[in-house]
């Protein structure tokens, strides 16, 4: 791994362990498309998966995504993505999501196909290099790919066309590698400014993802999983089970 990635990894774990209460914001009821309990495809295939994997229980299903999730989301101004560090929502359930690519344990692919587990992977092209066939098995079992720049600079304070460089870049790395132009978007160290949000609106985002800073996991928060991925994941997959809380899909509430 190179010193970047490993950088950038040391920063996602020191700001995990900070504080805020970013999901305790209350929140009316969402309209549900239907009274269903969970998502027909969300229960692994082997129903004895959570055991290889040392959980205590299998994991509970997610509640059906919201009819109108978008509707929640407060803009930056007119024409510019909503900036999101959690999920308004009163359903008991959290996202998973990971950044730059830079790690590619098999293992993991293994860790969502057999649990079916929702989580989103924010990718940097530099970072991920050669990598790019991981991520390609990943999608296959389940996981979503978005946007985390071509080569994890800060954004902030860049130039428009420097910026719009990064973000519509790696659109298109996406688009050759996968056939997507990624609708969500994460800055590198989570620095932005509305230049940034300005260039990733040009580049068809149409949201920009940071993540729910502190240690205690809440309905809504939006997890930065650091490394080791899968021990990383384990550890809070035992958690969310503890706290009663299930892991959805974060594509289905933006």
């Amino acid at each position: 791994m190179t010193a970047r990635p490993l950088a950038a990894a040391a920063l996602a774990a020191a700001l995990l362990a900070t504080t805020a209460t970013a999901c305790a914001r209350p929140v009316a009821p969402v309209e549900r498309p239907g009274e269903k309990a969970a998502h027909a495809d969300s229960a692994p295939d082997d129903p004895q998966a959570y055991r290889r994997w040392g959980l205590p229980a299998p994991l509970p299903p997610p509640p059906p995504p919201p009819a109108h999730p978008r509707a929640r989301l407060r803009t930056a101004g007119l024409g510019l993505p909503p900036v999101v560090d959690h999920i308004p929502t009163r359903d008991k359930v959290v996202f998973l999501t990971y950044d730059d690519g830079a790690e590619r344990d098999p293992r993991f692919v293994d860790l969502v196909r057999e649990l079916r587990l929702p989580v989103s992977m924010f990718l940097t092209d530099s970072v991920v290099g050669p990598g790019y066939a991981h991520f390609a098995r990943l999608r296959e079992v389940g996981a979503n790919v978005q946007n985390h720049t071509l080569d994890h600079q800060s954004l902030r304070g860049l130039p428009y066309a420097g910026q719009r460089a990064e973000i519509c870049g790696q659109q298109d790395k996406l688009r050759e590698r996968f056939g997507i132009r990624p609708r969500l978007f994460r800055p590198p160290y989570g620095t932005y400014d509305t230049t940034t949000l300005r260039a990733a609106a040009d580049c068809g985002v149409s949201a920009v993802l940071l993540w729910t800073k502190g240690a205690a996991l809440c309905p809504g928060a939006i997890v930065l999983v650091g490394p080791p991925q899968v021990e990383e994941t384990l550890r809070l997959l035992r958690e969310v089970q503890e706290r009663g809380l299930s892991v959805a899909r974060l594509e289905d509430y933006l």
